[in-house]
């Protein structure tokens, strides 16, 4: 019998099946059934990594796109995001420390890999072996990386970051040309090679704020004194998400994308991730440990910061600021409590504690031991999404998602097959 040729969405989903096979370093595996962890798990999207990443390359294009996949891939699971975005079209992967370049490797990912971050007195020489690309924003910085490539016995990728004024890493743009020309004479001496030049944006989501018209234009001069001096990059990037969705002149020949590709929204001046063809690849759950039924008046949880307006019921979660709910979520943020046949959202009731929360359910829910709390996920079903969470606490949702704990389970879902 014939069989149907296999599309795109296919591709997506049969390479996001193929990234869950691989366990993260934070300890995630590909899980069917929701009830094998009895406490609390964030369950991870591949299908929507894979697909966000197949969306920003088509913005970007011709553009490649480099997935960020720092910080264990903002929460979601370093290896399997990277897989994942690799099958969804990425071309370059990047970290923010050799230790997390170097995890990717041992993983067996060889796509190419940029360390954003320079880290005093890190083993530039296995970096260097494993060949990963990595950053110099100093003269001192450069000639380090000019003696591990000497010992490793190969050249050095080199990308060389100039600082255009979000006043963090990158060299002053008064040392630029003095940088540059000390990397293009380490390149003829054979040491390295300038495989980039890049930068970063402090208002990359907002392409109409001076500070990134000007960024944009410190960069191009960087670029032209780079090439006066010899330089020839294989890349230069500057846009990271926002810039990448809302900037096209700062794509260059490569953009770097991190909050977006797990599908949220770099900043509020920028339109929401769904009109942008992207999807939320987090939900972060819990099972209810106890219900009870309390009197009007009764104090909830530590400092009795919330009080109970008349008899309802109590459920306590299993989860609490060490697994990385927000203290600041206190009297704050909702949750969804799916109990018998009906769904509500509820503000979490008191004090977030190290291990648990308390949530005021009302005096008529029907909820018992052990039904799912939805505290984020993408919004399908009415739970909150990490976007709301992050405006109720008054955050960004990258600080909601990347703070969720190693003792949380990542359980990673390919999707529909």
């Amino acid at each position: 019998m014939a069989t149907r040729p296999m599309t795109a969405s296919d591709r997506l989903r049969s390479s996001a099946t193929e990234a869950a096979g691989g366990a993260s370093p934070a300890g995630g595996r590909s899980v069917a059934d929701e009830r094998c962890d009895p406490r609390a798990w964030a369950c991870v999207d591949l299908a929507a990594i894979a697909s966000n990443a197949a969306r920003l390359a088509e913005i970007a294009a011709p553009a490649a796109l480099m997935a960020v996949v720092k910080a264990d891939g903002y929460g979601h699971g370093l290896v399997a995001s990277a897989r994942a975005a690799l099958a969804g079209g990425a071309s370059w992967l990047a970290v923010a420390y050799g230790t997390e370049a170097l995890s990717l490797r041992a993983a067996g990912i060889g796509a190419r890999t940029l360390c954003l971050v320079p880290v005093p007195d890190e083993d530039l020489d296995a970096l260097l072996r494993a060949d990963v690309d990595v950053t110099a924003s100093s003269v001192p910085r450069l000639d380090e990386i000019a003696r591990a490539a000497q010992r490793a016995g190969a050249p050095a990728r080199v990308h060389l970051e100039v600082d255009t004024g979000l006043g963090r890493g990158g060299c002053p743009p008064a040392e630029w040309p003095t940088l540059v020309t000390r990397a293009v004479a380490a390149q003829s001496s054979g040491a390295l090679w300038v495989t980039g030049i890049w930068s970063h944006l402090a208002f990359g989501e907002d392409a109409a704020h001076p500070v990134t018209t000007g960024q944009l234009a410190v960069f191009e001069s960087a670029l032209a004194t780079a090439e006066r001096l010899g330089a020839r990059p294989e890349v230069r990037h500057l846009a990271n998400s926002g810039a990448t969705l809302g900037l096209p002149a700062a794509r260059f020949d490569l953009v770097r994308c991190g909050i977006a590709l797990y599908g949220l929204s770099p900043g509020p001046a920028l339109r929401a991730p769904e009109t942008f063809g992207l999807r939320p690849a987090m939900t972060l759950s819990a099972r209810v440990s106890l219900v009870k039924a309390v009197p009007a008046g009764t104090g909830v949880s530590y400092g009795h910061r919330y009080l109970t307006a008349a008899p309802t019921q109590l459920a306590v979660v299993p989860l609490g600021y060490a697994d990385g709910v927000p203290r600041a979520a206190t009297n704050r943020a909702e949750v969804l409590v799916r109990g018998g046949r009906a769904s509500s959202r509820h503000w979490i009731a008191g004090t977030v504690c190290m291990d648990q929360f308390v949530v005021d359910l009302g005096a008529a829910a029907v909820v018992r031991t052990g039904d799912e709390v939805v505290l984020f996920g993408p919004g399908d079903d009415g739970e909150p999404t990490a976007q709301q969470w992050a405006d109720a606490l008054d955050t960004i949702p990258y600080e909601i998602v990347t703070r969720v704990g190693r003792r949380v389970p990542r359980r990673f879902r390919p999707g529909p097959q």
